[in-house]
């Protein structure tokens, strides 16, 4: 198939795909995700529960399911499609960091912190997981395995801000107001709204 030129060419490829082949699942979920980037929600879905149904073992399908149950405010509707996604592929970090992100929403900081350790380590480079683990074991007191937990962060992304600012947060429930202030002012420098009252604290 020729590279298509651009996002209405690639959809009629995958269209002309599922007509050639209507229970290729893979081709649904293609032409679903590229009905996603143009916003068409709603056909996007279709392709997606036709995908799932040629594939079911696509768990890409569900992870995306999930991300427009997000999109619409529907935490329960995206912690099912993710929990069926890692059914489907037991090592998906994707869905585990989804299922973590919600649990910590939740409240549900135990539960979120033993999804996003599997999301870590089935993937030891996704810096978004990374980041909410850190967020988790600080909200659950484990101050010194929040800190680590950054640090593994800013080693894949040395510029992530997100990182820094959880790390000012950490340094300083962990009476290093030194290290606290350093990562603040970075977080600040690359562009996060580190909380005012946090800077007025490490700078007093």
């Amino acid at each position: 198939m020729e590279k298509a030129k651009n996002a209405d060419e690639y959809i009629a490829q995958q269209k002309a795909a599922i007509a050639a082949n209507p229970e290729c699942g893979t081709s649904h979920y293609n032409l679903a995700v590229a009905l996603l980037g143009q916003g068409k929600t709603e056909a996007a879905e279709k392709s997606l529960a036709m995908a799932i149904e040629c594939s079911p073992g696509l768990a890409e399908a569900y992870v995306q399911m999930g991300g427009i149950c997000l999109k619409r405010g529907d935490m329960d509707g995206c912690l099912d499609w993710n929990r069926r996604a890692v059914r489907a592929k037991p090592g998906f970090s994707e869905g585990w960091g989804n299922i973590g992100f919600v649990l910590l929403q939740r409240g549900d900081v135990e539960g979120a912190i033993n999804a996003l350790e599997k999301a870590t380590t089935f993937n030891f480079r996704f810096i978004q997981a990374f980041a909410t683990l850190a967020n988790a074991y600080l909200m659950n007191g484990q101050v010194k395995k929040s800190i680590e937990t950054n640090l593994k962060a800013l080693k894949i992304e040395p510029d992530f801000a997100v990182a820094h600012n959880n790390l000012a947060i950490a340094y300083m429930e962990d009476g290093q107001p030194e290290k606290a202030l350093e990562h603040a002012e970075n977080a600040s420098r690359l562009g996060y709204a580190v909380a005012p009252e946090i800077m007025k604290e490490l700078e007093s």
